[in-house]
């Protein structure tokens, strides 16, 4: 038709502008996968070694009023600072977590983190939410070792929840959530060079614990108790040996106070006594030397010999003496020496 412009298919081609940029899709919605949330129920079971003292009903006291009031237990090795506590959430039915903290414990151990299940990355709530989720009692045990790594708990030592900043959600305490906090120090650090790695934590981290218990070694009568309890459960009748590994850890304990020894002997290494007894036939002596000899020589000899004079029984089982081979005395020319 007259006036009507032509264009042919390759003028078409030539004046077409190709965009070579990329496509940008639409980002799809991802919806991040949880782990499922543990259902077994953490109360601890009633131990029925235990035996009551200290603070041990002031503890249960504060478990029973499921108030959020976090309390710092301090005190020397193997006295029963974790056993008093797990005990105590057993009497009062609570749900107990223990974390045991070094300094290596960070916040991925305690609040969770993303873990890869089948080819996916699955977030798990750490044992702190756990507990924080279902209103449970969270030990932290041996808490002096940790770094400042720990202060990730500030906030839930306030009792005011996290904000898990991961997986952007906010988690609350549940009614009854408390935290309770072992130690070997008071926080300050340790220059006995008995609890190495026990460093000088946070005073704002400390000041949030409104109460710190001091839990000490228990008394005579209560240690009595508790040997006999665990003298009954090996099926073990002597009295007698109970009464003198008291006195004789008395003894050493009292002697540590003064400063005079730098080792001692803890409720838990009497317990260990007692069962190397049971083990080695009810020798005395031995089960002793051998519970002893994590120290060193001097120390070991300091207990050993404190013992005998302790106990002061004729027939007292001492070290055994080495095996040597029996000397020969036949006096035949064969076995005299040919040179």
């Amino acid at each position: 038709m007259d006036g009507d412009v032509v264009i042919s298919a390759e003028e078409i081609v030539d004046a077409a502008v190709v965009d070579e940029r990329p496509i940008i899709k639409e980002p799809e919605s991802v919806e991040m996968t949880k782990g499922a949330t543990s259902t077994v129920t953490n109360i601890p079971d009633k131990d029925p070694l235990f035996v009551p003292f200290g603070n041990f009903s002031d503890v249960e006291t504060i478990f029973k009023s499921e108030m959020f009031y976090p309390i710092y237990v301090t005190g020397l090795s193997g006295n029963g600072k974790t056993f008093m506590i797990e005990q105590a959430a057993a009497k009062a039915a609570r749900e107990l977590f223990r974390i045991n903290i070094t300094i290596e414990t960070d916040e991925d151990d305690l609040l969770g983190g993303f873990r890869l299940v089948n080819g996916e990355t699955v977030w798990f709530d750490g044992p702190v939410i756990e507990a924080m989720r279902k209103g449970a009692i969270l030990l932290l045990d041996e808490v002096d070792l940790a770094s400042t790594k720990i202060m990730c708990l500030q906030p839930i030592l306030e009792g005011k929840g996290v904000f898990l900043k991961k997986i952007n959600e906010f988690v609350e305490c549940a009614a009854g959530f408390n935290i309770v906090a072992t130690a070997n120090t008071k926080g300050k650090g340790d220059d006995t060079g008995n609890f190495i790695g026990a460093g000088v934590m946070n005073e704002a981290f400390l000041e949030r614990f409104p109460i710190t218990v001091e839990q000490e070694y228990p008394t005579n009568a209560v240690e009595k108790k508790i040997l006999g309890k665990v003298f009954d459960k090996l099926n073990l009748s002597d009295n007698e040996f109970i009464d003198k590994l008291i006195s004789w850890a008395d003894i050493i304990r009292k002697t540590y106070m003064e400063g005079a020894i730098d080792e001692l002997i803890t409720t838990r290494r009497l317990v260990h006594i007692s069962n190397a007894y049971s083990i080695f036939n009810m020798d005395r002596m031995k089960a002793i030397t051998m519970c002893v000899n994590r120290f060193d020589e001097e120390t070991k000899t300091a207990m050993t010999d404190l013992y005998t004079k302790v106990d002061g029984s004729p027939d007292l089982v001492t070290e055994p003496k080495l095996e040597t081979e029996t000397e020969t005395t036949e006096s035949d020319d064969d076995n005299d020496c040919p040179f």
